[in-house]
């Protein structure tokens, strides 16, 4: 990665290391620019048992973990036995939409996330260097990288063929741009293989670009073919492009989406284990939602509104009619907040009836306006069961897959864990909730300067009582802040002080 700590912060990383030693030290100086967190709870990102002591920044770096003394001139914070962390690492977020608008990223501050990864699902902002020149001029209060999206590439190489599969010229072309976006900086490929038009792109496509990925250094995150239904070809596709690639692959906010699949979350980690056995680095993130959120067309593989027996099945064995919500309806924006059962019974419907007119009115809505997007629902698939067992798989890192509107997991995921997976259900210690947020995520997204709280690394911090860590933010109220975070540094600048922006704005792109 770029914006790496100096050579000589290396030198002494590694000469620390080899001694054996716990603590690294500066010399005293007056009027010190250093910064001195004390009386603090230190959990390392490690997840290792949780220490007592200081944390010392200076010039963006920590550079001093301990017992450590105040320097003479140097700037005292006493944390009050609060937790001191990393500060949370989401790998897969939408707040690129709404960044350049909401630069003092409070929604993600009072998560305690520090470092956003976009370009998800298959799409990203063409050109990337745009976006990277905009911010590196006019930064946020976070960091954040990106993916090159597979959908991004395919709607711009080929326009409106893009719903249909690509010719070897087109796929050529797309290696192209491929290129061209990945010597931007991007981390690597991300796919939304659920999603027009990346699914009509064959297998083969996907590879040939996966492969070229690999060759300039990059890794691959996927929304997988399909998460409920064709799930075991889906991964079966994530796996084989580990194994011919040899890069690191990642399966985006894993589940387990119909209720005959649920209860089989062993049977997925089984797969995925299996594959690493087998020398594939494969991981996966998460967010702790029953909940997800897209548009309603990926309940339908063949697109038809007009087959109601599958319409039938996708609300016997997908989601229910009171589990489909809508956060986006254009045709009928009164709609917004109710679901398919409370629409059939305004209408007068069934509800079978009800989701095929819904799905037509907004196809003939953006139809009307540029194929503008005309609805977006959140549908109630997953088992609480299945998302506890995915959140202890030593692979996993927590991600949000939220943005600023939308399903509360853009305001909540990272405070939601604590509130229900460490308080609640006690599947998570503090010191692995803390690690699946930091280290095990910039390991995913080959980050090699954050995540952890060790001298010569990235002074991204986030200090918050786990006791109070708490997510308010619902499915019919998605954009409430979330409690519990004290204080925000990213890289050495405090951006967020009992729970308010401070007007900083540190934040940096992070390019491969």
């Amino acid at each position: 990665m770029h914006n790496k700590p100096p050579c000589n912060w290396l030198c002494l990383l590694c000469a620390l290391l080899i001694s054996g030693c716990s603590q690294f030290t500066t010399a005293p100086s007056l009027n010190s620019s250093s910064i001195l967190i004390k009386n603090a709870i230190i959990v390392d990102g490690t997840g290792g048992l949780r220490s007592t002591g200081a944390v010392r920044i200076k010039d963006q770096y920590i550079v001093a973990i301990g017992a450590l003394e105040a320097l003479e001139g140097e700037q005292i914070i006493d944390a009050g036995g609060l937790v001191i962390a990393p500060g949370f690492i989401d790998t897969h977020s939408h707040h690129d939409v709404g960044l350049a608008d909401n630069r003092d990223a409070l929604p993600l501050l009072t998560q305690g996330i520090t470092t956003s990864v976009f370009g998800q699902d298959g799409g990203h902002s063409l050109p990337l260097q745009n976006l990277f020149d905009d911010f590196d001029a006019n930064p946020s209060a976070v960091n954040f990288a990106s993916y090159v999206g597979h959908n991004t590439l395919r709607e711009e190489v080929m326009g409106q063929n893009a719903n249909q599969q690509a010719s070897s010229a087109e796929i050529a072309a797309m290696q192209a741009l491929l290129k061209s976006e990945m010597d931007s900086g991007a981390l690597g490929l991300s796919t939304g293989l659920e999603y027009e038009p990346g699914l009509y792109s064959t297998r083969e496509e996907v590879l040939t670009l996966a492969k070229d990925t690999a060759k300039i250094g990059g890794r691959y995150i996927s929304h997988m073919r399909s998460e409920d239904r064709f799930v075991w070809d889906a991964v079966d596709e994530i796996i084989n492009i580990g194994r011919e690639t040899g890069m690191p692959v990642q399966v985006s906010h894993i589940k387990l989406a119909a209720k005959g699949l649920w209860g089989q979350s062993e049977r997925m980690l089984g797969l995925l284990n299996g594959a690493r056995a087998e020398g594939i680095d494969i991981t996966a993130d998460l967010y702790p939602y029953e909940y997800w959120q897209s548009t309603i067309w990926v309940l339908l593989p063949n697109r038809d509104a007009d087959d109601l027996e599958e319409i039938k099945y996708v609300l016997d064995e997908l989601t229910p009619a009171n589990g489909i919500i809508f956060t986006h309806f254009e045709p009928d924006p009164s709609y917004v907040n109710k679901s398919v059962a409370e629409i059939a019974l305004l209408r007068g419907t069934t509800e079978v009836q009800t989701l095929s007119n819904l799905m037509k009115e907004a196809q003939i809505w953006s139809a009307a306006n540029d194929d503008r997007s005309a609805e977006s629902i959140m549908g109630r698939s997953m088992s609480e069961r299945d998302i506890e067992t995915f959140a202890q798989w030593p692979h996993i890192n927590i991600s949000s897959d939220g943005g600023f509107q939308g399903h509360p997991r853009g305001y909540g995921t990272f405070p939601r864990i604590f509130a229900n997976y460490v308080r609640g259900s006690s599947v998570l210690s503090v010191e692995k909730a803390v690690e699946a947020m930091t280290s095990r995520a910039a390991l995913h997204m080959g980050f090699t300067d954050r995540g952890i709280i060790q001298p010569g690394f990235k002074a991204d911090l986030v200090l918050f009582d786990p006791e109070t860590m708490q997510d308010h933010a619902s499915i019919r109220d998605g954009q409430v802040l979330s409690s519990g975070v004290e204080k925000v540094w990213v890289n050495g600048v405090l951006v967020l002080d009992k729970g308010e922006p401070t007007g900083a704005r540190s934040g940096q792109v992070l390019r491969r």
